[in-house]
């Protein structure tokens, strides 16, 4: 994937609070174009971690979700859906 700076088009504060996420060159990208797609504040420049803002519950479990459907192996997602279809049926 190309080196690329780009930034949330949301708004961004001048000091930034947001959490550092060290995760592999190429995923980070695409958690970054999905946490926009959210609307979940975020940053990420080249050659540095994608950094985000979750500032609402919300954009906290989104942060997570994309993060995880990113990063874990297809086994532990399909485990993780398991667990899900058990708690809904009970």
């Amino acid at each position: 994937m190309p080196n690329q700076d780009c930034s949330s088009s949301a708004e961004l504060p001048d000091s930034w609070t947001g959490s550092w996420i060290e995760i592999t060159c190429c995923d980070r990208w695409r958690v970054y174009h999905r946490l926009q797609e959210l609307g979940v504040p975020c940053q990420c420049q080249a050659y540095r971690p994608l950094q985000a803002d979750p500032s609402t519950a919300v954009a906290a479990v989104q942060l997570w979700s994309v993060v995880k459907q990113v990063t874990a192996s297809q086994r532990e997602l399909a485990q993780w859906l398991e667990g899900c279809w058990c708690l809904s049926v009970k």
